[in-house]
């Protein structure tokens, strides 16, 4: 597995010895952090950066970690796992419903955090609104996709895409056979739509093309349907 495919992690969390504390835990276990010490430098990386997965702190300095759910609900499902000193049954209930997957009370136990960030990674993947993660793997002709390994190979080779790539290739795989349409695919991916969404797309694909060794209008793997989207072809095909 290359390095551009691990999960993307983004801890928000004001207080600078549990913050070092969660990124170095992360990082020694092969996952890509990003820290933020208030909520709002949490959105801004939150939006620019994609993360797979929010490890959240309720008591910020300037907004409530609620606000940040609320955010962060209006445009992705990215999975939501809170760790807060909050030991009010209230407490909880106000993040799940707002849309957390699951909250752990401070002190926390090393092993039980990896345990639960594996589970949120597992259950559910923010690129995709269509699915689960999936397991094990997808074949279409010499085209492998290894799953729990984010491993993508070519005859053999192992072909290295960016994290974006590598999600754009996943999402066609899991609905293969299906077209997916360009807003599809960009609301899975981004979150979001804007002027520039289908270029965007439309030059990741050509990379992901010329990476898995394939010429644009060859439908070797992944089939262009011209003005509606991209479709995966099906195993049997």
């Amino acid at each position: 597995m290359t390095s551009s495919n691990k999960y993307k992690i983004l801890v928000v969390e004001d207080e600078a010895n549990i913050r070092s504390f969660v990124e170095t835990i992360l990082e020694t276990n092969g996952y890509q952090v990003f820290t933020a010490g208030s909520c709002r430098q949490g959105m801004l990386i939150f939006s620019s950066h994609c993360p797979d997965l929010i490890i959240l702190d309720l008591g910020l300095p300037d907004a409530d970690g609620l606000e940040f759910i609320r955010y962060a609900r209006k445009s992705s499902a990215v999975p939501i796992l809170v760790l807060s000193a909050r030991t009010a049954e209230q407490d909880k209930v106000s993040a799940l419903d707002l849309g957390a997957n699951d909250y752990i009370t401070k002190p926390f136990g090393t092993a039980e955090l990896l345990a639960r960030v594996r589970a949120a990674l597992r259950n559910s993947r923010h690129s995709s609104e269509m699915g689960s993660v999936p397991g094990g793997t997808f074949r279409v002709r010499d085209l492998l996709i290894d799953y729990d390994r984010r491993l993508v190979t070519v005859g053999g080779r192992e072909v290295g895409l960016t994290q974006t790539e590598y999600n754009i290739v996943t999402l066609l795989s899991e609905q293969a056979g299906k077209v997916l349409t360009y807003s599809q695919i960009i609301c899975a991916v981004w979150g979001s739509a804007d002027s520039g969404s289908v270029k965007k797309l439309q030059v990741n694909m050509a990379n992901i093309r010329k990476k898995l060794g394939t010429k644009p209008g060859d439908r070797k793997y992944i089939a262009n349907e011209l003005g509606v989207g991209y479709r995966m072809l099906a195993e049997e095909e």
